[in-house]
């Protein structure tokens, strides 16, 4: 399936088996209460560091470097026979794995052409996520529009995010979306879009669909100007992933660019505590993950970029579980 490249757009504009979470490190409560023991997994999502191996390896080397969750890819399960995916999913549990979120390759930024095409792939790629017992599913909202204002933007999301909410819905997956919130990127065309928490939180109102839900980023908390009170008020359910970096030191936060983030920890700009930690209170139970776009890990070898990452990840993980980082 077509997928339009949020790096090349932000580029251009700017210049099993989901279980929830590691049942060793806590469970949520069936009454809903929140968590003091944090339930979400330490996710390796290899494309957002530049790692472009088959899936049986990301396994491997998820495993090998201490991570909790891996994200499914719907191409390569779609190719593999039923065996075939059976044993990758026995492979995934004698490593104590589960799955994370998959991302969505439907393109629905663009032509109507281009998006109808899309859909009618959907189905195919969904039921490959279901029979590998993959239940998370997330893209991302482009923040601006050349054309479009923004309520013909929005009208236009609810529609086309919808109808691909439904198919996904039909195979027993959640759909996450996640805002964008630097102000170098709602700016950076005519007509700024959804970009923040609450505009968020509206649209996902407008498409009224069961399954979909939010995907929370440290870096766009951080951009929009978000605070901790804006993540406590939020429920478990309502989130489907999330994203986990730090920014770059020196620069004012309207002046972060989106295509320079750093690994978590890294800089200490953000405060990756707090944002943790309001998730462990509203005892959020799905993937977190790395997305830094940091160039110089894109280039390094897979074993090298995934050590890397897993290194900041449980040093962040350890601010607020001090078993992360045995």
């Amino acid at each position: 399936m077509a997928q339009t490249s949020r790096r090349l757009f932000l580029g251009q504009a700017a210049a099993v088996l989901t279980l929830p979470a590691m049942a060793a490190w806590g469970t949520t409560s069936s009454s809903g209460t929140r968590s003091a023991k944090r339930q979400f997994t330490m996710d390796l999502t290899p494309g957002t560091i530049g790692v472009g191996v088959p899936l049986p390896e990301v396994i491997r080397l998820a495993h090998e470097h201490g991570f909790e969750s891996v994200a499914p890819d719907a191409g390569y399960l779609a190719k593999r026979t039923p065996d075939q995916v059976n044993e990758l999913i026995a492979d995934l549990k004698a490593k104590s794995l589960v799955w994370g979120a998959a991302g969505l390759a439907t393109d629905f930024r663009g032509s109507d052409e281009v998006f109808q095409r899309g859909l009618a792939e959907l189905p195919a790629a969904a039921k490959a996520l279901q029979g590998a017992g993959v239940t998370r599913v997330g893209t991302w909202i482009r923040p601006a529009h050349d054309s479009l204002t923004y309520r013909a933007n929005f009208d236009q999301h609810v529609q086309r995010l919808q109808s691909i909410a439904h198919v996904l819905s039909d195979h027993n997956l959640r759909f996450g979306l996640e805002y964008v919130g630097p102000k170098t990127s709602w700016t950076a065309a005519k007509y700024p879009f959804v970009h923040s928490l609450a505009e968020q939180l509206e649209l996902i109102a407008a498409i009224d669909r069961p399954n979909v839900g939010l995907v929370l980023d440290s870096w766009h908390w951080y951009t929009a100007g978000e605070s901790v009170g804006d993540l406590l008020g939020l429920r478990n359910e309502q989130i489907v992933a999330c994203d986990l970096n730090d920014a770059p030191a020196g620069i004012a936060v309207d002046q972060q660019m989106d295509l320079k983030r750093d690994l978590p920890c890294a800089t200490g700009v953000i405060d990756l505590k707090a944002f943790l930690q309001a998730l462990v209170d509203i005892g959020y139970d799905g993937p977190v993950r790395a997305e830094p776009f940091r160039a110089d890990l894109r280039s390094l070898p897979p074993q090298e970029a995934v050590a890397l990452t897993a290194k900041a990840m449980k040093q962040a993980f350890a601010l607020v579980d001090e078993r992360a980082t045995s």
